[in-house]
């Protein structure tokens, strides 16, 4: 087990020993207004958040926030061909993959995949319901930093080999997108699992194993920053309001240490939590944005997520630029 794994193994197990059972259980009671047995709004449970709307509004449907139920079945179709990984064509390539005589590879084939199959029960045409056209806004136009190295593009892609500190963080099965915050959909491991105590709240997301023990309550914060950023929740109403600062910046879409993101979840009937988020990041774009998708009750359990990336992946990835340039070959992207 990794010294990461151990500590979420860690953490979880304390939340679960130090707090009478008693406490943690759920209410059985699945009507509404649902309950813990401490008498909070409970929105507990293993759900999913596969969807196939669109983060962003398409230009297709410029202007318009839902479709009609003949037209959602329409772009549900057409959207499930376009990302059939089995319709690619491997010679000539496809949706972000270059043709084989680029050296383009595809990934995995179509079994793989678990992405949203339709759109929300709404048939919203974007995740982002504000700005009001469904698009992020605009980004801040910044002039270089003179402090800052300036690469041409050849020396940006050769830099990206020279270490695994130069990976992303998702090369490095540290973080992904869709762990959050904020957590966003994508191809596959859409589930998570949402788990209360009477002073905590729990997240723990299928993809990377992230689990994120927020305190119910105005605690101290740490005096530095975390990649997750710092969490605290309270409850207004029947939403569970959860406000996070302290990002260390650069963890997730772009993002920079003066980000906060203030995270809602209502619960909507016996088997959907909504779940809407806000963004206000001044350094990275010029107004706030906010996300709204449904999270869907689901039959658990959650699955391990076992990241070969990091412990085979990026061996290879650094191992194969090492040869390539001791052949003298030209290294690509």
């Amino acid at each position: 087990m990794t010294k990461l794994g151990l500590a979420t193994f860690l953490m979880l197990t304390t939340a679960f020993v130090l707090v009478p059972q008693s406490a943690m259980a759920q209410s059985g009671d699945r009507t509404m207004p649902m309950r813990t047995l401490d008498g909070q709004p409970d929105v507990s449970g293993i759900f999913t958040f596969r969807t196939l709307t669109p983060f962003q509004r398409p230009r297709q449907f410029e202007g318009r926030e839902n479709l009609s139920a003949e037209e959602a079945a329409v772009f549900e179709a057409s959207e499930r061909r376009r990302q059939n990984r089995d319709l690619f064509d491997p010679e000539k390539g496809a949706s972000g993959y270059a043709p084989r005589s680029e050296g383009g590879v595809l990934s995995y084939n179509e079994f793989w995949y678990e992405r949203g199959i339709e759109l929300t029960a709404d048939k919203r045409t974007s995740l982002v319901i504000d700005p009001p056209d469904g698009r992020l806004p605009p980004r801040v136009q910044r002039p270089p930093d003179p402090e800052r190295e300036q690469l041409t593009q050849a020396e940006a892609i050769a830099r990206r080999y020279d270490s695994y500190e130069n990976r992303g963080l998702g090369d490095r099965c540290i973080m992904f997108s869709k762990s959050g915050p904020p957590i966003r959909s994508g191809a596959y491991n859409n589930n998570l699992m949402i788990f209360q105590t009477p002073g905590h709240v729990v997240i723990l997301t299928e993809q990377a194993r992230q689990a994120r023990l927020i305190p119910i309550e105005d605690t101290p914060k740490l005096p530095f920053g975390q990649l997750a950023g710092v969490s605290r929740a309270h409850w207004e109403g029947e939403t569970l309001v959860i406000e996070t600062t302290q990002f260390r910046g650069q963890q997730n879409a772009g993002t920079v240490t003066d980000m906060r993101l203030v995270e809602r979840l209502t619960r909507l009937d016996p088997d959907t939590v909504a779940y809407e988020y806000t963004v206000t990041d001044p350094a990275v774009y010029t107004a706030p944005y906010t996300v709204m998708m449904p999270f869907r009750r689901t039959d658990g359990p959650i699955f391990e997520y076992a990241c070969h990336e990091g412990n085979i992946g990026l061996y290879g990835i650094l191992a194969g630029a090492r040869n390539l340039e001791r052949l003298g070959r030209e290294l690509r992207p």
